[in-house]
């Protein structure tokens, strides 16, 4: 294996320690990720240099110049505070002519778009939910085609925010006011789709032009009140205690034969392919009980955090935590980008 200089790009305040000697567990969580995608590509040899971003081009531009990194890691999720501009970072690279890992700057446009992604399925005639666009500072009218419930959540933003339990609406008065608030508390439009009543299930996507799906995973609601529906609220998934009171847990499917292990990798890659994206991506589903598929979200560069879900599940595939951060260092280098024609 060639030692290489690779440029981590995270977060400003993301830039993790060296070392977690002298750290308390709870002071872990902001650079987590950062620091086990570093300290791995240590483990393998290579000289790591990570950079903390937030509004300005400059200091990657000095890095490429100074330190003249082999690949740049990409682990920015947003730029100047927008989730959505982390396309124009990577597109950024590609002007300076620096492989990067994860996915292009057009998968990640297009993935990010929740509403363009969803109507390109549906032209390719990929299974996901029927959904219509309120858009700020207009009349909220319900088209018939839609009926409850229904769930409603913001256009761009992801990691479930601004998603509760209000966020399932039975009625035009209920879907009016959640509407109101995620324009208000996202400062964007709102998506509105038909609710799936069904398992919740992932899938891990590996690759450029040659995919490898990795074993479904779920998520396990465990002991939640019988009131509550079976969603992935902001709760649900980073309220520590939330989980533990209530045994929520992800781990790989159970009771899928291989007919559906099969389907669902196959719905996955179309999506992938059909979407552009590259370097690797999550797809979240919903099983339904009579054993239909609904792709919800397609997610460009998802966490790849050890012990997280995209990683357990690359190890249920046999791919150990280093050879999966080595993985996605080779595809970045193997991506042929439009500069290198």
């Amino acid at each position: 294996m060639s030692k290489l200089r690779v440029l981590v790009l995270v977060r400003d305040g993301h830039v993790p320690p060296e070392s977690l000697h002298g750290i308390d567990e709870k002071e872990w969580g902001a650079w987590k990720a950062e620091f086990d995608i570093c300290e791995t590509l240590r483990g393998l040899g290579h000289e790591v240099l990570p950079l903390g971003l937030y509004d300005d081009l400059g200091p990657i531009r000095k890095a490429l110049r100074e330190f003249e990194p082999d690949i740049t890691y990409m682990l920015l999720e947003e730029f100047h505070g927008v989730v959505t501009y982390d396309f124009a970072v990577i597109s950024y690279l590609e002007l300076m002519q620096q492989p990067y890992t994860g996915c292009n700057p057009r998968g990640l446009l297009l993935s990010k778009d929740k509403a363009l992604s969803k109507k390109i399925l549906a032209y390719h005639r990929i299974p996901t939910p029927r959904f219509a666009v309120f858009k700020q500072g207009r009349a909220v009218r319900r088209p018939k085609r839609l009926t409850f419930p229904l769930f409603v959540k913001s256009v761009t933003e992801d990691a479930s925010f601004a998603i509760s339990q209000a966020s399932l609406v039975h009625n035009d008065e209920a879907l009016a006011e959640r509407v109101a608030f995620v324009h208000e508390k996202a400062d964007d439009d709102a998506l509105v789709e038909q609710y799936i009543d069904g398992r919740e299930i992932y899938c891990g996507v590996l690759g450029n032009d040659r995919l490898v799906c990795f074993p479904a995973w779920e998520m396990d609601f465990g002991s939640m009140p019988d009131d509550a529906a079976p969603i992935a609220t902001s709760r649900v998934k980073w309220d520590l205690n939330y989980q533990e009171r209530h045994q929520i847990t992800t781990h790989a499917a159970k009771d899928l034969d291989p007919a559906m292990e099969q389907k669902i990798a196959k719905l996955c890659k179309r999506t992938y392919r059909a979407l552009s994206m590259s370097g690797y991506g999550r797809m979240d589903l919903r099983l339904t009980p009579g054993g239909e598929i609904f792709v919800i979200e397609a997610n460009a560069n998802p966490n790849i955090e050890y012990g997280e879900d995209f990683a357990e599940s690359a190890e249920a595939a046999g791919i150990s935590y280093e050879a999966l951060i080595q993985r996605i260092l080779n595809l970045g280098l193997n991506h042929k980008a439009a500069w290198m024609a």
